[in-house]
């Protein structure tokens, strides 16, 4: 299995049901037709091979004029299905025959009924061409459609197999029907809560605890309370989690469709992560009421460029930076602050699409993946500032005035995403005058862009010079870590603020806390064949643990051991990057050898080792050919004579990474603990020389004081 999500697609045909799925896997797909077109050379592999995107080949195919026999001999998949999907492609084909003005009610209900989107219809008509925007396109399918009064209607889902009427409020939305199951009170006493979507790296049930913390809140409160969310996993999709739960679609115009039915007292985009967050501005342009951050607040922090430029205007310090939209201008920055740095298109989910490019050849393969993500929108590139500490605030303000915060610090340097960097709250090796700065200028950042609500800040730290990465006017995925840390529900007291309600600051801070949190992240490198084991700006964990201790190395050790490292018996094997990485583990190697571990190191680990009087033995590359008696780093590991591998690539260029790989992979392979970063192997060698397993207290959370 490699899925690390599902969705739910509730329809009245399969062909409703289908396109609804195919546009809530978050693929950017538009549904089963009208999406942008797929290149493909070889259909008939194509249709052979089932992939996730094959499902796209069958619609390339069947427009192309394949037949349902055909397609089912190639991809065995049954007749009944393609031939729905076949009658997908004819109202498709029948619409292409038209524009705007000639579509007629019929067949454009008919498209309704069938699962087509306005968006889908807009294109199909040829109004991408007419109007250059998609957005405004799919806004005059929709006012034609409501001026037809071809509207969707509101069913329940029949729990009770027809044998009673059925009265549950689990909802969706179609157009294959007449009336609505349900009378809607009008009485503005709602609050709709947008969901997470599907589960995916980067996005996962950190933002349902999210929505589900602002749903107990909003009921608590004595308002009725409404989830838009699609996946059957969640929480927030249980029967007695909301007073309504609309499992459709997160998308503009449904959810619309559901404001203009339910008339809610508010939206709350700020809970569900990144895709109810991208929803803001087009949702305020229709005039729906947003609760907490102001929609346009929530775009000067997303906007890259217009964010950059209110830290500027602050005096805020960040790396130097630039919007832009050619690769001579790109060329002529990198000339002026050189390499590595750090290139992203706008309004990403942290670490989408972003990439730390440390030479030319990074940087042209990676904008060229990049230019796809984002016509309209720049790229900014900005100087990656090495061996620095990243620093996170998770904050709630209420007027722009900071209520209550949360600064934790990760282990690893910049340049690990922050889903998949192990982090220490509260922390624990920050000066005191830095944590005075992160409060400080979290404090301006509030301020400034008048926040309402949740927002997370994350910092580079370097000789106490503090420079702002990223602020997000949203739950971050570290919420409900810190909340429980802290023993204090930041999203309810951001839920109360978004509500108007009276709030008064925490009087525990996080310098109160006599003990630690450790989250360390978990990877399913050994799921995925062939993935190289290596961590950077783009996220790869998919899921997590929290671990208390009255220490970092109890904490640490905790968790280390949770996400299924063991603690190495007798052989180490290093192999240990640039010279600044080799200088870091000098102790760390020390300290083994002291405890009684023996180290094999690849060449010039070994060498450096052996100047500083540490005992080695020296290992072979995969690529080095067999010289003297020196053993071969990956026959070691297939012997399983290797307890713990701690590998750590120069750079990201590929010929480093390619001669690592091997050893990565097979460590992976093998289920031998692998250890990919310098700062993270020196903390958890310390806190196993230290400290020992038996000397572990187990304690119940409510312990912890």
């Amino acid at each position: 299995m490699k899925s690390v999500g599902e969705v739910m697609a509730i329809g009245r045909n399969f062909e409703e049901a289908i396109q609804k799925g195919l546009r809530m896997i978050g693929q950017g797909m538009h549904g089963f037709v009208e999406n942008k077109e797929l290149e493909i050379d070889d259909i008939d592999a194509a249709l052979r091979e089932p992939t996730d995107k094959r499902v796209f080949v069958i619609s390339k195919a069947m427009h192309k004029g394949y037949t349902v026999d055909q397609i089912h001999d190639l991809t065995k998949i049954d007749k009944w299905f393609l031939e729905k999907l076949k009658h997908i492609i004819d109202i498709d084909e029948e619409m292409k025959k038209c524009n705007i003005n000639t579509l007629d009610q019929d067949l454009l209900r008919t498209a309704k009924v069938y699962g087509f989107t306005d968006f889908q219809v807009a294109r199909s008509v040829g109004l991408e061409q007419e109007l250059g925007n998609m957005h405004k396109a799919a806004l005059l399918v929709r006012n034609k459609r409501k001026s037809y009064g071809i509207l969707p209607v509101v069913k329940q889902i029949d729990t009770l197999a027809a044998e009673y009427p059925a009265q549950t409020n689990y909802l969706y939305v179609t157009y294959a029907g007449v009336k609505s199951d349900i009378t809607f009170e009008n009485d503005h006493r709602s609050i709709i809560v947008l969901g997470s979507g599907a589960y995916r790296i980067g996005s996962s049930v950190e933002f349902d605890w999210c929505g589900v913390q602002a749903l107990n809140t909003i009921r608590k409160e004595g308002w009725r309370s409404v989830m838009i969310n699609y996946n059957p996993e969640t929480v927030s999709t249980d029967y007695d989690m909301c007073d309504r739960l609309y499992f459709d679609e997160l998308t503009f115009e449904r959810v619309m469709d559901i404001i203009e039915m339910e008339q809610p007292h508010g939206v709350i985009v700020s809970t569900g992560g990144q895709i109810p967050n991208n929803l803001a501005m087009h949702l305020d342009a229709q005039n729906v009421p947003i609760l907490g951050t102001a929609a346009k607040d929530i775009d000067n922090a997303e906007d890259r460029a217009k964010f950059s430029q209110m830290l500027t205007n602050n005096g805020i310090n960040q790396p130097e930076w630039s919007a832009l939209t050619s690769m001579e201008d790109i060329d002529n920055f990198i000339e002026r602050v050189g390499f590595p740095v750090l290139v992203r298109p706008s309004y990403v989910l942290s670490g989408a699409a972003m990439n730390v490019c440390s030479n030319e050849e990074e940087l042209k393969r990676f904008l060229q993946l990049a230019a796809n993500v984002s016509e309209d929108h720049p790229v900014v590139v900005s100087k990656f500032i090495e061996h620095a500490k990243e620093i996170e605030m998770d904050a709630v303000a209420k007027n722009g005035e900071v209520i209550a915060y949360a600064i934790s610090e990760h282990i690893e340097f910049a340049g690990v995403h922050s889903g998949d960097a192990t982090i220490q709250f509260p922390p624990q090796k920050l000066y005191v005058e830095t944590v005075r700065r992160v409060k400080r200028v979290g404090r301006q950042i509030a301020k400034e862009l008048h926040i309402n609500g949740p927002f997370n800040i994350q910092f580079m730290a370097r000789d106490n010079d503090i420079l702002v990465i990223e602020c997000n006017l949203r739950a971050s995925r570290s919420f409900p870590f810190v909340s429980k840390v802290l023993k204090i529900n930041l999203i309810e007291l951001a839920t109360r603020v978004m509500l108007g309600l009276p709030v008064e600051k925490p009087h525990k801070n996080l310098f109160d806390l006599d003990y630690v949190g450790i989250k360390a992240s978990q990877f399913s490198f050994n799921r995925l064949q062939k993935a190289d084991p290596v961590l950077g700006v783009d996220m790869s964990s998919t899921g997590e643990v929290g671990c208390l201790g009255d220490d970092t190395s109890t904490a640490l050790l905790k968790s280390m051991l949770s996400v299924g490292h063991r603690i190495p018996a007798k052989n180490i094997l290093l192999s240990t990057g640039s010279a600044k990485q080799k200088v870091d583990l000098l102790d760390a190697a020390q300290m083994l050898v002291k405890h009684g571990y023996k180290l094999f190191a690849t060449g010039g680990s070994s060498k450096f080792l052996t100047e500083n009087g540490i005992e080695n033995t020296r290992v072979l590359w995969p690529s080095e050919e067999a010289e003297g008696g020196a053993p071969k780093a990956l026959e070691m590991l297939h012997n399983h004579e290797i307890d713990m591998v701690v590998n750590i690539p120069k750079d990201l260029t590929s010929s480093e990474l390619s001669n690592g790989y091997k050893i990565r992979r097979a460590a992976i392979d093998l289920n031998v603990p692998l250890i990919t970063n310098s700062r993270l192997a020196s903390a958890f060698i310390y806190a196993f020389c230290t400290t020992k397993l038996e000397d572990i207290d187990i304690k119940a959370w409510g312990e912890y004081k």
